[in-house]
């Protein structure tokens, strides 16, 4: 008889944003008309740029010719992507990264769950606290975390690092060792970052024992401080410590899309053994590439037109962020992030629990948002709001609130 992988039994409850839909459908049925402002899933809302969908229109004819059809994408991707990238976001800012260490996928979320299957079981995870809760998800799902225990809501084998207003949400070397260390910077969900030379005692602190960090940079676009890196790989050594997750779901708008690429460098290894070659040879058995069309898209977002477009979108969603943030310290609020990260980290008042103010928004004033503690046990207490929705309703909602 077929036997099933029971650590996926060992997950608590539903994902995070799962629960927030099913929360708020459970209101509207009962609250029919009700005019929901949704500032919680970080997902965009305006529209692809004009030279993507050019880009993709024109690649759309091309499938249609004998002569220009195109099927399977190559493993790691078509290389005018692949060159694109190098060229745009590592030589541009003096990382050396060649486009054969860049594979295209069809997301960093895909990519941040499955970079964990080329290492072995025994690894053990640091993790910032709070953080995306994909990367402790899914090394659950792979048996690496250990048991959980409901009144702590951590797991026996990972190591917390934590980032709370105290060490103004900037994680600090664990106590203990570390094999794989995940950063997200800027991060999500406090929408706070580290400077160039803070990530370089990382790189040099990875190096020094042996560990791996993979640095999830989805949010780079909307670093606007200048002593903040770009790509982990502006670090001197950075080469043989980490792989990098990047996407274009949020720069370029394709969260309907789906498009991102990871960075395993050639110098990074195990011993004798190779994780470029790991990677790639588990990139090409569990393809999850992006096609032709989606690639030709990302292309596009490196053109002068679509770099021009782009940069004006995200400074349409850090409007919306500046906003929020203001709104809310007028209001008495205590609030962070919202200057390198379309995020705002925010404490919930009167001593509410993180789903209480859930509750409390959703209810008053019709207002969604992101518990805190849903996103490790250091979150409790605050409360995400997002930068993606229109301007117009980013006003509606910051009145809403400033009522109650």
């Amino acid at each position: 008889m077929f036997k099933i992988n029971e650590n996926y039994l060992k997950l608590p409850g539903s994902y995070l944003f799962s629960t927030i839909a099913k929360k708020v459908s459970a209101y509207t049925e009962a609250n029919p008309g009700s005019d929901i402002i949704r500032l919680g899933i970080g997902d965009v809302t305006q529209p692809l740029a004009p030279a993507v969908i050019s880009a993709m229109h024109k690649a759309v004819d091309e499938m249609s010719d004998a002569a220009t059809f195109h099927g399977y994408a190559p493993d790691l991707g078509y290389a005018f992507l692949r060159d694109a990238i190098a060229a745009h976001d590592y030589k541009a800012r003096g990382c050396e990264i060649s486009s054969d260490e860049i594979f295209v996928s069809d997301g960093a979320k895909s990519d941040s769950a499955n970079i964990q299957e080329i290492f072995g079981q025994e690894n053990r995870i640091a993790v910032c606290d709070p953080v995306y809760p994909v990367y402790v998800d899914s090394n659950v799902m792979s048996g690496r975390t250990g048991e959980y225990h409901p009144e702590t809501e951590t797991w026996s084998n990972v190591i917390y690092m934590p980032c709370t207003m105290e060490n103004h949400f900037v994680p600090e070397f664990p106590k203990e060792t570390p094999d794989l260390i995940y950063l997200c910077l800027p991060n999500n969900p406090t929408g706070t970052t580290i400077t160039k030379p803070k990530l370089q005692e990382w790189v040099d602190y990875a190096n020094k024992i042996g560990a791996v960090i993979i640095y999830d940079a989805a949010y780079e676009a909307y670093i606007s401080e200048p002593d903040v890196a770009h790509s982990i790989y502006e670090c001197e050594g950075a080469r043989t410590c980490a792989i990098e997750l990047k996407s274009f779901s949020k720069n370029a708008g394709f969260t309907g899309v789906r498009l991102g690429y990871t960075v395993v460098p050639k110098d990074l290894a195990c011993g004798e053994v190779s994780l470029h070659d790991l990677w790639a040879r588990r990139h090409g058995t569990k393809f999850n590439g992006a096609p032709y069309i989606v690639q030709k898209a990302g292309e596009a977002v490196y053109s002068k037109e679509g770099k021009q477009q782009l940069k004006e979108q995200v400074a349409y969603y850090m409007k919306n962020a500046s906003a929020i943030k203001a709104g809310l310290q007028d209001a008495g609020y205590t609030v962070f992030g919202g200057v390198n990260a379309p995020y705002i980290w925010l404490k919930t008042p009167q001593g509410m629990t993180s789903w209480a103010f859930f509750d409390y928004l959703l209810e008053q004033a019709n207002v969604v948002g992101t518990p805190g503690s849903g996103f490790g046990p250091s979150g409790e207490g605050y409360f995400r709001l997002t930068a993606f929705g229109s301007y117009e309703n980013t006003l509606r909602a910051l009145e809403r609130i400033k009522k109650l």
